[in-house]
């Protein structure tokens, strides 16, 4: 599967290998204005119909002559080792930016590109690209996971649907049967994809607003403890033609549940009509709560770019500005949320049904990942999890282990931005 905006959600997805080279298409208009050359990165969407639509927005741009360019394989890594140079984008789309690239100076602040609309941004998402009170991002959509649930197979089984991380173990358990499984979290048992969010339904967050490990509490291993249940149960669906983010599995009938994202919506509906619904992830615990993914690519600014204020007012202008654009791109090639909550308001496919199911979710329930929890924080807590789900290990332990790493990985961000 090519990347594509659902990786933002891919919880700890494994970083690739090595530099691919990129394809350029000059997409821009000659002459107009200061005649200003500029060089946009996307990621390789999956989408039919979404690079083409990206070098019709930059071609529609008069200030500046655009370049496109499309970059296929591990974008996240390219453009982290391109911000490094002189040869690197003016504008590019970020799963980001990282803390270490703000720290480092390698991106422009945008604050001044979103003053007057910032309420309008969706704030799960503009927060994460925002440090120090300065916004380094501009969100583009909004990408969010649910959990897909077959009405018919429910109804015979006799289980409603979950509202708790207790009866969605019960249901996972009552729905497997034969051939049948009662849940999919992914073919690894629901590590890669989950992150975070067990966390956030037991009322617990990943960082605290303070900077201090937000999982350090019982209740995370009470939490952690019932995905294993899951899997000792032998209700997950486990080694699936097609991973999580794809629905096959739902729509084949090898699951009774299913977590996928978003994008798999009109898919879903497509091929089982109304014999579906979806829900948050369930909460758990009298504090807990229903918990939403959610992420977002933005665009952003190198620091390294020789047209830094072109590059600014070309931002602006798409990803502020033109809110046609805007719908246009989160919604007619992919099944995304746009960023903007004026618009996620008035978009006609987002109105109804199990899509207005989902912008409530994002909207009452939605989470990102904080910019304080870092990669090296990831990788900490997604092997403890793993270890927890797969092989019985003990939360507490496996969790004391990783509050250790977590708090020395925020102290040593903190020291980072004293000496910056």
């Amino acid at each position: 599967m090519t990347m594509s905006r659902r990786g933002v959600l891919a919880a700890g997805a494994a970083a690739g290998a090595g530099l691919l080279a990129a394809c350029g298409s000059n997409t821009g208009r000659g002459g107009g204005g200061s005649g200003t050359g500029l060089s946009q990165w996307y990621h390789q969407y999956g989408e039919t119909g979404t690079e083409q639509a990206v070098q019709r927005y930059a071609a529609a741009y008069e200030k500046a002559h655009v370049t496109v360019q499309w970059r296929p394989g591990n974008y996240d890594q390219q453009t982290a080792a391109a911000l490094l140079t002189d040869s690197g984008p003016d504008v590019f789309e970020v799963n980001g930016p990282t803390l270490d690239q703000i720290q480092g100076g390698q991106v422009v602040d945008l604050t001044d590109l979103i003053e007057g609309v910032k309420d309008d941004f969706n704030p799960a998402v503009l927060t994460p690209k925002t440090y120090d009170g300065r916004v380094w991002g501009i969100p583009q959509v909004i990408d969010m996971q649910m959990l897909y649930y077959r009405k018919s197979l429910l109804k015979d089984a006799g289980v409603e649907p979950p509202a708790t991380l207790d009866a969605l173990v019960d249901a996972a358990r009552a729905l497997t049967s034969g051939k049948v499984k009662g849940l999919f979290l992914g073919n690894d048992g629901g590590a890669g994809v989950l992150g975070g969010t067990p966390l956030y339904a037991a009322g617990l967050r990943l960082v605290t607003e303070d900077g201090k490990v937000g999982f350090d509490d019982p209740a995370a291993a009470r939490t952690l403890g019932k995905l294993h249940r899951l899997y000792a149960d032998k209700s997950l669906l486990l080694g699936a033609p097609a991973d999580w983010s794809d629905p096959s599995a739902f729509l084949q009938g090898l699951t009774a549940m299913q977590w996928s994202g978003l994008w798999a919506l009109p898919q879903v509906q497509k091929e089982l009509g109304d014999d579906f619904g979806v829900l948050p992830f369930p909460k758990d615990g009298g504090a807990g709560r229903p918990s939403v993914p959610v992420g977002a690519y933005g665009s952003a600014v190198s620091a390294r770019s020789r047209h830094k204020a072109a590059a600014k007012e070309f931002v602006r202008w798409l990803w502020v500005e033109r809110t046609d654009f805007q719908e246009d791109f989160a919604l007619s090639y992919g099944f995304h949320i746009p960023a903007r909550i004026s618009l996620a308001k008035k978009a006609a496919k987002l109105r109804s049904g199990a899509a207005a199911d989902a912008v409530r979710f994002t909207t009452d329930h939605g989470y990102a990942q904080p910019l304080l929890w870092t990669p090296a924080a990831q990788t900490a807590y997604q092997d403890a999890l793993s270890r927890i789900i797969r092989s019985g290990a003990s939360p507490e332990s496996e969790l004391r282990a990783v509050v250790r790493k977590v708090t020395a990985e925020l102290d040593r961000v903190k020291n980072a931005k004293k000496n910056s």
